[in-house]
């Protein structure tokens, strides 16, 4: 047996036996059996005491021939890289032909349908649509040629060396395109690793965890052979993370092929799944499934589909009691009349971060949710912005609860019982029937325009199961004309389904957002097969007494200027003393009032059969007018409204009269007299305004005949009028 010993720097530190230890004082040897091997030489392969000693760059090479051969084998030859990298080749060549034209052209048709209601503005947005489509035709011509030139020179090349080179150029021009394959289907290797650490010990490496951003690409062929599915507390990477979910979705039948666009955010993890065959649907299907895999909540994994690519969704796992809104930021400060009801403006959020901004004019809705799913906060979310707006007026329609509560003082009318509730419906509904006969009138051409002169209207339709009959009935009819006469309804309901609207009309409405519900909801309102699109809303849950859960989180369809996604959206919340404060603010400010030309042409409008009364063939009564047609200060007295500062209304003779005596009045202000003849005033007036016809408006007003007064320039007295006697009878016919 040899016996080894420590070198002299180190005895004293090893506990050795007596009898072990040399003497290195006397320069004595070690004691030894065995005698040491001098140092590997470098140069060729020499024998030494019986080993073969081989040079270092030998063994490198060999190792890393090793390497490489072991790389291919787990990679499949690279084969999967080289498709890869040709259908990357494609999809570069294919967005090059598209050049962000699509979007533009998209863009161009969002703001052309925004400015529907502004002639000359849409006819400027369609012309800018035609422009960019023919750019877009011009440069895919560009595209063809390019692409039709290079691919020709190069088949040229490829079959001349085919031809004359014989079988080993032809085998060199083969690897060559199956290398280019490789090269650029090959993972960017400064953002993931091909080898992924595997994670039986949690905490590895937490470098990852928290950052905001980042990519990882990942292939189902790249899992590790025998790896089972974990709960996702142990990705702490996004290369962790990636692999979490490729486990869990290959466990439970999802045909997926690769995870990419990994990130973390406050909330948990989002990222890109794309499925190898039918449809992210299949993601769908599992949710609840996945969610116990993750060990998450209810509702912790949330897939949107793309639209733009129909192979991928985007997966977004909430950590346990996290909440992706919680970052959102609040209801912005809107002035008295600081917008126009044709201005988009910020209700919420998604739950990506991006804004939720719509407009409602001329966009009629539907809000569906059930009890304690925030119906009454979407309202006043959406009240809230008209009632900012300086040519629009709100009107709160409720058979049951409270409305618009908050922000009573900014509605024009409250209707509470059926009575008011038909009686409003029926009054807007003869309007825009007489807005459709009056718009070419007024020059606006085919939709109405809003302007403080003649505003829009909007009207909150709340529980809307419990309104009678006949109102149903008056509101689905105004849905099917009021759109183009900006008089537009917003109805809610707990349910979209017949048995609560009374009729299937869910999918007819323009704009659809849908909170927390039953399934049989979201197919009614967004289709029959729109759970497996991805429309979700169903999965919310509803407020307790003690907990919010999603009450105020919907989904959404119909925005103007967005594309309908299955998207989960959270509405402003605004505490009610906000809303007060806000509501008073505009009062204070001024309510907008109707146009008089709108009310003056609803006389020459019939009513619907339904709602007139029933004579028999010898003129009797047999049953009397469900609802009347009341004027606007009669509607305003019925609902309780105050009267200030609405326009009187008056039949067209009474509007000529009226101006008849504001612009006598206006004739002496100019004279600088308050007397004048009826021929020096009819002159100041114009427009055709004789002395005769001045003096009939004037009698008919209430301004009496005339008298002898005495004006400059003229001898003696003379008939005319006085100021007084004009100013009271236009104070007396206001007041009237």
């Amino acid at each position: 047996m040899a016996i080894h010993t420590p070198p002299a720097d180190t005895q004293n530190d090893i506990e050795v036996p007596e009898f072990m230890r040399t003497e290195t004082a006397s320069g004595r040897p070690n004691l030894s059996l065995v005698k040491p091997s001098p140092e590997p030489l470098e140069g060729p392969v020499v024998k030494h005491q019986g080993e073969t000693l081989r040079p270092t760059w030998i063994d490198s090479g060999k190792e890393l021939a090793t390497r490489a051969r072991e790389h291919a084998a787990e990679n499949r030859l690279y084969i999967g890289w080289s498709v890869r990298g040709y259908r990357n080749l494609g999809r570069r060549w294919l967005e090059a032909r598209r050049d962000g034209h699509p979007q533009m052209i998209q863009s161009a048709k969002a703001e052309r349908e925004a400015v529907a209601s502004d002639t000359a503005a849409e006819a400027a947005a369609h012309e800018l649509v035609q422009e960019r489509r023919a750019q877009y035709r011009l440069h895919k011509r560009w595209h063809w040629i390019k692409t039709g030139g290079w691919s020709a020179a190069g088949a040229a090349g490829v079959t001349v060396g085919a031809v004359t080179g014989g079988i080993w150029v032809d085998l060199a021009m083969a690897t060559a395109a199956y290398v280019s394959g490789i090269y650029h289907g090959r993972p960017d290797p400064a953002v993931a690793e091909v080898a992924v650490p595997p994670l039986s010990v949690i905490g590895q490496s937490d470098s990852g965890f928290g950052q905001v951003g980042g990519q990882v690409f990942m292939t189902v062929d790249q899992l590790r052979e025998g790896a089972k599915p974990f709960v996702i507390a142990q990705a702490r990477t996004p290369m962790q993370l990636a692999e979490c979910v490729l486990l869990a979705l290959v466990a439970e039948g999802v045909p997926v092929a690769e995870v990419t666009d990994v990130i973390r955010l406050s909330w948990g993890w989002q990222c890109v799944v794309r499925v190898s065959e039918g449809t992210p649907e299949a993601i769908i299907k599992v949710a609840g499934g996945l969610e116990t895999r993750f060990d998450l909540a209810a509702n912790g994994v949330r897939p949107t589909p793309l639209k733009e690519r129909r192979a991928c969704a985007v997966l977004r796992l909430v950590d346990r009691g996290a909440d992706p809104f919680a970052s959102s930021p609040g209801l912005p400060y809107r002035a008295p009349k600081s917008m126009s009801i044709t201005d988009k403006f910020r209700i919420g959020s998604s739950v990506g971060g991006d804004p939720l901004e719509l407009s409602l004019a001329g966009v009629m809705g539907l809000w569906v949710a059930a009890s304690g799913g925030g119906k009454t906060g979407i309202l006043q979310a959406l009240a809230e912005g008209t009632t900012a707006c300086y040519d629009n007026i709100t009107i709160d329609l409720d058979p049951h609860g409270d409305g618009l509560e908050d922000l009573h003082d900014a509605v024009r009318i409250t209707a509470r019982t059926n009575e008011q509730i038909e009686a409003v419906l029926l009054f807007f509904l003869i309007m825009s029937k007489a807005r459709a006969r009056l718009r070419k009138q007024l020059g606006m051409g085919r939709k109405w325009k809003a302007s403080p002169e003649h505003p829009a209207f909007t009207i909150f339709f709340d529980e809307f199961p419990r309104a009678t009959d006949l109102a149903k009935q008056l509101a689905k009819a105004l849905l099917d004309v009021g759109r183009k006469e900006l008089i537009v309804l917003e109805i809610a309901s707990q349910g979209g389904q017949k048995g609560y609207l009374g009729e299937n009309f869910a999918q007819m409405v323009a704009l659809a957002g849908v909170g927390p519900c039953k399934v049989g909801d979201t197919r009614s309102v967004f289709g029959d097969g729109s759970v497996s699109e991805g429309w979700l809303p169903h999965r919310l849950s509803p407020a307790t007494e003690t907990d919010p859960k999603d009450a105020g989180h919907l989904y959404i369809q119909g925005v103007p200027g967005m594309p309908d996604e299955p998207i989960e959206y959270k509405i402003h919340e605004v505490p009610s003393a906000t809303l007060r404060k806000l509501a008073a603010e505009r009062l204070e400010a001024g309510l907008v009032e109707p146009d008089q030309d709108s009310l003056d042409a609803m006389a020459g409008v019939d009513l619907p059969e339904y709602v007139e009364a029933v004579y028999d063939i010898e003129g009797n009564l047999k049953k009397e007018a469900p609802v009347e047609l009341l004027t606007w200060d009669a509607l305003l007295r019925l609902c309780g409204a105050e009267p200030g500062g609405y326009v009187k209304q008056m039949t067209p003779e009474q509007k000529l009269q009226l101006d008849a005596a504001l612009g006598a009045l206006n004739a002496m202000d100019r004279l600088g007299r308050d007397v004048a003849q009826l021929d020096e005033m009819a002159e100041i007036i114009g427009d055709g305004m004789t002395a005769d016809r001045l003096g009939e408006l004037l009698r008919a007003v209430g301004a009496g005949g005339t008298v002898k007064i005495t004006v400059p320039h003229r001898g003696g007295r003379v008939n005319g009028y006085q100021r007084a006697e004009i100013a009271d009878a236009v104070s007396l016919f206001d007041a009237a």
